[in-house]
């Protein structure tokens, strides 16, 4: 029963009490009066019953005022000193209770101030014990993250739904590279703990070299490494080295000691490398080849015919002294185009895709695989030199194949093919057989030359892009004897690679800087969102700084600040904060709250180029704010300029403090951080604010829990039932 009922019902019966006993008493003596007697007690009694009455409520005043200053010493007084207990058992453990109201009210409050105390001497020497404890693990943790911080290669981990774990310096700064804007987000919109690394690479790039990992696992191999070649959103040629995080081996029990301890693919480690420089480093070297060897290949047959001519003993003085000339312009222009050569090369020059060295069973293996699970054609091997090693870029490879699997099958239906692979010298025949009808030079012609699409996907390369890329041909060939026609794809070999020791490859193991494991267990998809636990949720806890406080009359977004809470911490290297032109004067008002002057705001850009970014920063989370309705009310008014909508749930550290502090004067950013112990910098400044609201938060999460809210679907509604929530901008 809430505080205000009782209340009421307290007054209701303390008017009974002071009424019920005299009008009692009054109608039973008038019920057992003669009438006589009743005539007497009217004549007496009438003319007094004001008085009476008046009498009646200057005593029930005076016992209202006495219950209700007994109601706030005691009642009021205990539920405020219960919700203030609550915040030294949890949030706040250095929080007292101010010694005030009646003696017995403040004896309780000693003797729990007292027990708190004494609570938290024990607590302080059993955190000193487990500091010393940790004090050797924190060390060498240390030491390894300091090693993974001076790593050059860019190092990324994900789990298995492609949720980034961790990554290191070079990491961020490679993203950094990657971003559309890279002065505004800083590549927080692309990395960052959390966050889906299929917003840099292909969902099917990443499957397809996950899956030819998990094929070197069954296989056993020592290396089970995969290497694949992209582009990112720039234009950059990136490198990408994918190798398995496998589960921790367990002490086997009495009955599995004599088995191999088995491990369990847990997710996958990312190494990038841009070699785009590179890539055009080795494209303006061959120019240079092709400019001095085709540009001088004319100059030299002209020295060669005049040096001829000069042998000639009757060759007259001028034919000779014009064939010298011809010799020494010539060289003269040999020279000056191998200098300019030297200095400039030729920009562009059709691109040649680098290739990765793989085991040419493995390629077929793969080949297998995707044929027979996306298509439902049986495969066979016919023919197969297990030691070829070819170099190929095997996503687009398979992607080929596939495609002409899938016209087979659909234009003649063709229910089985076969691969051959056999050397031929420096290159490599890999035949895609099958037995049916011939197919006229025109189909395959168009086959070749169309763009690959099949099973719902499509791809910008044809086939004969795929086979140009790796330098190849392809061409149809018939077994009229044996009623069979093959496709003929020539590629490159590569040289065998020799295995590595895998003892060799577990000592260069170490931690990045920013690290959280936990994620390994986390399924986005395991739960709806409502029905996750606040635990388990992603936020993004932002703020903004604006030009007043109306936004339906013109105010705008000056600078918006965020960070990230993922795993139940808070991301401090994870943040976002850009000013804003708002494109109109500030009110000089609001200077002295945010600190921003005009001139701090000139060639900042727009809201129009800031939003997109912070848009990606936060897609995928929950968005928190302190008074969340204000600052989602001008995001709101921006979806018609930007078309970009935040449509995803939203959670108020306002009503929320208001549900679990009712009873709490003030709900205000500062007094809610003053009662949880946290300490305010920078406050009123966009990053300043949105981190103590994601400290408040963190700290606010056992708390919902003890009130039975744990999910994100209980908290939204128990916000919606407080009185902040009927406040609209």
């Amino acid at each position: 029963m809430k505080a205000r009922t009782r209340f009421v019902l307290a007054i209701i019966v303390l008017g009974l009490l002071m009424t019920g006993p005299f009008l009692v008493t009054a109608v039973l003596i008038w019920v057992s009066a003669e009438p006589a007697e009743q005539t007497l007690l009217n004549d007496l009694i009438g003319p007094r019953l004001p008085l009476g009455a008046l009498m009646t409520i200057m005593g029930f005043a005076m016992g209202v005022a006495v219950v209700r200053n007994l109601f706030r010493q005691y009642v009021k007084g205990l539920l405020r000193m219960a919700e203030q207990q609550h915040l030294m058992l949890g949030a706040n453990r250095e929080f007292r209770i101010e010694e005030k109201g009646p003696p017995e009210v403040r004896d309780l409050v000693r003797s729990t101030n007292a027990l708190a105390q004494q609570r938290d001497d024990l607590l302080r020497d059993v955190e000193a014990q487990i500091t010393e404890a940790k004090r050797s693990v924190e060390e060498e943790k240390n030491r390894l993250a300091a090693l993974m911080s001076e790593l050059t290669q860019s190092v990324v981990v994900c789990n298995l739904d492609g949720r980034i774990l961790l990554y290191n310096s070079r990491a961020r700064q490679q993203f950094k590279a990657l971003s559309d804007a890279p002065s505004v987000a800083g590549g927080g919109e692309l990395i960052g703990l959390g966050r889906s690394i299929y917003a840099v690479f292909d969902r099917n790039l990443v499957a397809h070299a996950l899956e030819t990992i998990q094929h070197k696992l069954r296989a056993a191999t020592d290396q089970p490494v995969a290497t694949f070649i992209t582009t990112g959103r720039a234009g950059q040629l990136l490198r990408v080295q994918m190798s398995p995080v496998m589960s921790a081996v367990l002490e086997p029990s009495s009955v599995q000691r004599e088995a191999e301890p088995e491990r369990e693919l847990t997710g996958f480690i990312l190494m990038l490398d841009n070699i785009t420089r590179n890539f055009e480093n080795e494209s303006r070297r061959d120019q240079m080849l092709h400019v001095l060897t085709e540009g001088n290949r004319a100059s030299l047959a002209n020295v060669r015919a005049a040096a001829e001519m000069l042998d000639y003993p009757d060759l007259e003085d001028a034919l000779r002294q014009r064939f010298r000339n011809v010799i020494k312009d010539e060289v003269k222009s040999m020279s000056e185009r191998l200098d300019e050569t030297a200095n400039s090369f030729a920009d562009a020059l059709k691109a040649r895709w680098p290739l990765e060295e793989m085991l040419g069973a493995d390629l077929i293996a793969a080949a297998q695989r995707r044929i027979e699970a996306r298509l439902k054609v049986p495969t066979k091997i016919e023919d197969m030199d297990e030691s070829l090693w070819v170099k190929v870029d095997s996503f687009s490879l398979l992607q080929a194949l596939l495609y002409l699997v899938n016209r087979l099958s659909d234009e003649f239906e063709v229910r089985e093919v076969r691969f051959r692979l056999t050397s031929a010298g420096r290159l490599v025949h890999l035949d895609l057989i099958w037995q049916g009808q011939a197919m006229s030079t025109e189909t395959v012609m168009s086959w070749e030359l169309e763009a690959m699409s099949f099973d719902g996907e499509s791809s910008p390369l044809t086939v004969r892009d795929v086979v140009e890329r790796h330098g190849g041909e392809i061409w149809l060939e018939r077994e009229k004897v044996r009623h069979r026609a093959f496709f003929r794809i020539l590629l490159p070999a590569a040289n065998p690679q020799e295995q590595v020791d895998a003892a060799l490859l577990s000592r260069g193991e170490s931690r990045p800087e920013y690290y959280d494991f936990d994620l390994f267990k986390w399924s986005e998809k395991s739960h709806a969102l409502d029905d996750r636990l606040l635990t388990e949720l992603t936020y993004t806890v932002f703020d903004t700084e604006t030009t007043g406080l109306n936004p339906s009359q013109g105010d705008e977004i000056i600078q918006i600040g965020a960070t990230r809470i993922v795993n139940g911490k808070m991301l401090r290297q994870e943040s976002f904060e850009q000013l804003i032109d708002p494109q109109r004067k500030l009110n000089p008002e609001s200077i002295p709250i945010h600190g921003i002057q005009p001139e701090m705001l000139l060639g900042q850009p727009t809201i129009d180029k800031v939003l997109p970014a912070f848009h990606a920063f936060a897609q995928d989370t929950v968005l928190i704010a302190h008074n969340a309705a204000f600052d989602m009310r001008f995001l709101q008014l921006k979806e018609k300029r930007t078309g970009l909508v935040f449509d995803q749930p939203v959670l108020d550290t306002l009503l929320l403090s208001a549900v679990l502090h009712p009873n709490q004067e003030s709900h205000r950013l500062d007094a809610v951080a003053e009662r949880l112990n946290l300490h305010i910098v920078g406050r009123h400044t966009a990053l300043g604010d949105a981190i103590v609201t994601a400290e408040i938060y963190i700290k606010m999460i056992p708390m919902l829990a003890e009130k039975g809210i744990r999910t994100l679907r209980q908290a939204r509604e128990a916000a919606e039932q407080s009185y902040y929530a009927r406040i609209k901008y």
